[in-house]
């Protein structure tokens, strides 16, 4: 049974109270945080706080943001911020999506691996070690990203589709170069 995904919000009031965000999302819960043109995924620990990945290269100032540039990053720096600094202008969401197919880990438990993180440098990769996969792995002990599923998936029929046109053009080429 699918649950139903919460109501978006936003933080542009400067008068938000960052450790009471709108939404009331609760510790250990998972942060889907809407960019331009993908998701970025945070889980919440409390406070106004969440845990993210941002990329290793980029000063505290830019990580706040964390720019589209990190989707391109191979190493992360795992951060404590303010959900509000990292909303930024852009909407988001309280989404555990996966609870249905996977057992939370006790918040204590969430909340205590997820600090032994904060600043460690760890590997990035889009379609296999992704911010989805960071928290869904700090959330439920198991890595899983929905985003990078659909990736994977994409570039496949992709894949499938150049291999079948290159067949074809083999053919016809083929055909065109046989005597009468």
């Amino acid at each position: 049974m699918d649950r139903p995904p919460r109501e978006t919000y936003t933080m542009t009031s400067s008068e938000a109270d960052p450790s009471d965000p709108p939404g009331n999302p609760q510790p250990g819960d998972l942060i889907e945080i809407f960019r331009p043109a993908y998701q970025h995924w945070a889980l919440y620990l409390g406070d106004g706080y969440i845990i993210n990945l941002t990329p290793v290269d980029e000063g505290q100032a830019a990580a706040m943001a964390s720019s589209v540039k990190s989707v391109f990053s191979r190493k992360a720096v795992v951060r404590m911020q303010l959900l509000k600094e990292v909303v930024g202008g852009d909407s988001y969401r309280v989404n555990n999506k996966y609870d249905d197919n996977h057992t939370p880990l006790p918040i204590s438990e969430i909340i205590q691996r997820s600090q032994l993180l904060i600043g460690q440098e760890v590997s990035y990769d889009l379609l296999g070690s992704n911010c989805e996969h960071f928290v869904t792995l700090l959330r439920y002990g198991e890595g899983v990203s929905e985003q990078a599923t659909r990736a994977i998936g994409a570039i496949s029929l992709v894949t499938a589709a150049a291999s079948a046109f290159s067949v074809l053009g083999l053919i016809n080429t083929r055909s065109r170069n046989r005597p009468f």
